[in-house]
């Protein structure tokens, strides 16, 4: 992990695209601007978790419904050829 210290309105540059700017500093919080490429996300540390996990679940479950799934689209489209 690269630890930087940065003062109110200096900034990081990762890679050739990324630019994070300390916009404001209060108290113990730190507001910052980050520039990015639109196909780049971006999610704060908590909210990326979240994403991972659900994203996990839904896997998971994925693998145990898929039966019950393709009957259902049977019903649904019966002159289709689903597996």
């Amino acid at each position: 992990m690269l630890i930087l210290t940065r003062k109110l309105g200096e900034k990081i540059t990762i890679g050739e695209s990324i630019v994070i700017n300390v916009i404001e500093v209060r108290g113990s919080q730190v507001r910052l601007g980050i520039s990015a490429p639109q196909e780049v996300t971006i999610h704060r540390g908590e909210i990326y978790e979240r994403i991972r996990e659900q994203n996990l679940q839904a896997s998971t479950l994925g693998l145990s419904h898929t039966g019950a799934l393709s009957e259902k689209l049977r019903a649904l489209f019966p002159k289709q050829n689903i597996p």
